[in-house]
C-alpha cells in the first residue's frame, strides 16, 4: 500500500500536499477502496524517508476533509469514495465596505464553486480579531486575514497554521516566513501615487491628508509617511488633519481623502461654496469605486486593484504556495484634480 504514496523530493510541492494528492488520486483511479487501510504513520514516514510530521499533518488534512478516519489503535481507513475536496474558507476583514465586495467577488469566481465562506469582521478591535481566530481555529482549511491594525498582532495570527494563512491587504512583518500574503505597500503606493500626480499637485497652495478619525477610519502609518515624503522631496507644503471640518476646506488647496463620507461631506460643502472641483479645490481619494468614476465628472484616486488582490489570493490557495506579492497600485486621474 505504501508504493500508491509517492514523494518526489525534487517538487517544488510541499511533502504533506503530495501525500494529499497521492491518496486522492489513488481513491479516484480506484486503487484505494473504502475501508481500504493505509499505512500507519510510521511506516509511510519510513518507506518515503520523511519526517513523522509531514505524515501526520498529511493525515490529518484528509481526515478534516473526511476522506479518511482513524481508529484507536488501528490505523487510519477510507471513509468515502465519492473524494470531493471541498474548501472551507474563514474570511475576517476589518470592516464592510465596497471595496471587500469586489476582493471577496473577485476571490469566488478564482475558487472552485463548491467553496464554502465564512465571513467575520472585526471592526480594529484587537480582542474581538483575537477571538475570532482563536474560536475558529481547526474548522476551515485556509484562513484569510485582514489586520489591519498599526499595533504588532503577529502573536495573535501566528496561532494559525502557516500552510492554511493568507494575509490579505496589509502584511505583518514580524512574522517569521514562510506564509502567504497578498498585501499593498501602502508607503510606496501613496508615494508613487501623488508622485504621479505631482504637476497638478503643484497648482495647490497645500495638500492635506485627512485622516478621518471621527469616522473610525483606519490609516496605516505607511501613507503618512508616504505622505510626508512626498511633501519632502517635491517641496509642496504636505498637512496631516485628523478630521475634516468646514474650516479646514480650503480654496487652493488639495485633500487627500480616505473616508467616504468625509468625500460626501467635502462635495456638499465646495458645491454650497460653489468652488469648481479640480481648479478650486482638488481632491484625491483613496480607493476606486465604480460611483468615483462618474461622481462630480470623475474623482481622481490612488488605488489598489482589489479584483486583482482576490485572484491571486485565489491562486495561492489553489497552488497551495507561501509567497510575498505585493499589489498593484496606481494612480486614476479624473477631474477633480
Amino acid at each position: 500500500m505504501t508504493e500508491l504514496i509517492q514523494i518526489n523530493k525534487d517538487s517544488s510541492k510541499p511533502k504533506y500536499v503530495q501525500i494529499v494528492t497521492a491518496v486522492i488520486e489513488s481513491i479516484e483511479k480506484g486503487k484505494l477502496k473504502k475501508g481500504s487501510q493505509l499505512p500507519s504513520i510510521n511506516e509511510l514516514a519510513s518507506w518515503q524517508k520523511t519526517a513523522k510530521a509531514t505524515v501526520a499533518k498529511a493525515y490529518e488534512e484528509l481526515r478534516q476533509h473526511g476522506i479518511i478516519q482513524s481508529q484507536h489503535g488501528k490505523g487510519f481507513y477510507v471513509a468515502k469514495t465519492t473524494v470531493k475536496n471541498e474548501l472551507n474558507v474563514f474570511l475576517l476583514f476589518d470592516t464592510l465596505n465596497p471595496y471587500k465586495e469586489i476582493l471577496y467577488n473577485s476571490l469566488k469566481r478564482s475558487l472552485p464553486k463548491s467553496t464554502h465562506y465564512s465571513i467575520f469582521f472585526h471592526h480594529y478591535n484587537r480582542d474581538l480579531f483575537r477571538d475570532l481566530i482563536s474560536n475558529n481555529l481547526g474548522n476551515f482549511n485556509y484562513y484569510l486575514i485582514m489586520a489591519h491594525f498599526d499595533e504588532d498582532v503577529s502573536s495573535i495570527v501566528n496561532t494559525i497554521p502557516k500552510e492554511k494563512l493568507i494575509l490579505i491587504d496589509k502584511d505583518v512583518p514580524q512574522l517569521e516566513i514562510p506564509y502567504a500574503a497578498v498585501y499593498q505597500d501602502f508607503e510606496m503606493d501613496v508615494f508613487h501615487g501623488l508622485e504621479s500626480a505631482v504637476e497638478r499637485l503643484q497648482k495647490y497652495k497645500r495638500v492635506h491628508l485627512v485622516l478621518g478619525k471621527k469616522n473610525f477610519q483606519y490609516v496605516p502609518k505607511g501613507i503618512i509617511r508616504g505622505f510626508k515624503n512626498f511633501g519632502k522631496k517635491f517641496g509642496i507644503i504636505c498637512e496631516v488633519m485628523d478630521n475634516l471640518t468646514d474650516s479646514g476646506i480650503v480654496r487652493g488647496d488639495a485633500y487627500l481623502l480616505f473616508s467616504d463620507s468625509d468625500m460626501i461631506t467635502f462635495i456638499k460643502h465646495i458645491n454650497s461654496k460653489k468652488l469648481v472641483l479640480g481648479k478650486d479645490i482638488g481632491l484625491i481619494s483613496y480607493d476606486d469605486t465604480p460611483l468615483k468614476e462618474i461622481l462630480m465628472d470623475g474623482i481622481t484616486v490612488i488605488t489598489t486593484d482589489f479584483d486583482e488582490m482576490g485572484k491571486t489570493a485565489g491562486r495561492l490557495i489553489l497552488n497551495r504556495k507561501q509567497e510575498k506579492i505585493p499589489n498593484t497600485a496606481r494612480l486614476i486621474l479624473r477631474k477633480s484634480l
